[in-house]
């Protein structure tokens, strides 16, 4: 059986690294906890997924209209985790497939991505997109009933076998498009849909064409 998953980016609209400072309550309870609100873009990633017996197999679009892959990959707990750690672009997936298999009786997937209107590498959390993507393709090919909560949680713990080392807000983009508080207290995590503002809020985003290196930087 086939199905279509569709994840959009995020924006933080206020907020900005309190996921990295209310982590700091783990160590010291005295710092206050993080809150941050983000909203969901209207660029997304759009995949067709199924079941595969072993293999996981990825052909991913990009913004450009072209597309890369296929890749394949065992769904071997070794091989899985060695691509995470290896970096790259397939990390992102390998990390998350290797969660997935740790905590869930799940086989191997084909996901192919036919459509990308998100802007990968600009700050609208595209690689938590991605591992957002992949866990939902698992929960929903595989029935596994997770929420969304769980799916947020997979996708965390798999960025962060890669050299990404993410923080635990850029998963709200699984919240959809709405807008969310997150509350960040040590390890534990909150998060609540915000009722849409009585006036419309106009905002725009602007590329600034610079570069960035997520790894370096934290």
């Amino acid at each position: 059986q086939t199905m279509k998953i569709s994840v959009p980016g995020r924006v933080c609209l206020f907020g900005e690294h309190s996921d990295w400072a209310g982590g700091h309550r783990r160590s010291n309870p005295e710092i206050s906890p993080g809150y941050c609100i983000v909203t969901g873009t209207d660029q997304t990633i759009d995949a067709t997924v199924s079941a595969h017996d072993d293999r996981l197999i990825c052909t991913m679009a990009k913004e450009d209209g072209s597309r890369i892959g296929p890749w394949e990959c065992l769904m071997d707990d070794d091989t899985l985790l060695e691509v995470a750690k290896a970096g790259g672009f397939w990390s992102y997936i390998a990390g998350v497939a290797y969660q997935m298999k740790t905590y869930y009786p799940v086989r191997g997937l084909i996901i192919d991505s036919s459509r990308c209107s998100l802007p990968m590498g600009k700050g609208l959390s595209s690689s938590a997109a991605v591992c957002v993507l992949v866990a939902r393709a698992f929960a929903r090919v595989y029935d596994l009933r997770m929420t969304v909560r769980a799916e947020m949680e997979m996708a965390y713990l798999g960025e962060i076998l890669t050299p990404s080392r993410c923080g635990r807000m850029d998963q709200c983009c699984a919240m959809g498009r709405g807008p969310s508080l997150m509350t960040f207290d040590g390890d534990l995590l909150r998060v609540a849909a915000v009722p849409p503002p009585r006036e419309p809020i106009y905002m725009v985003v602007v590329d600034l064409c610079a570069a960035k290196d997520t790894v370096e930087i934290l």
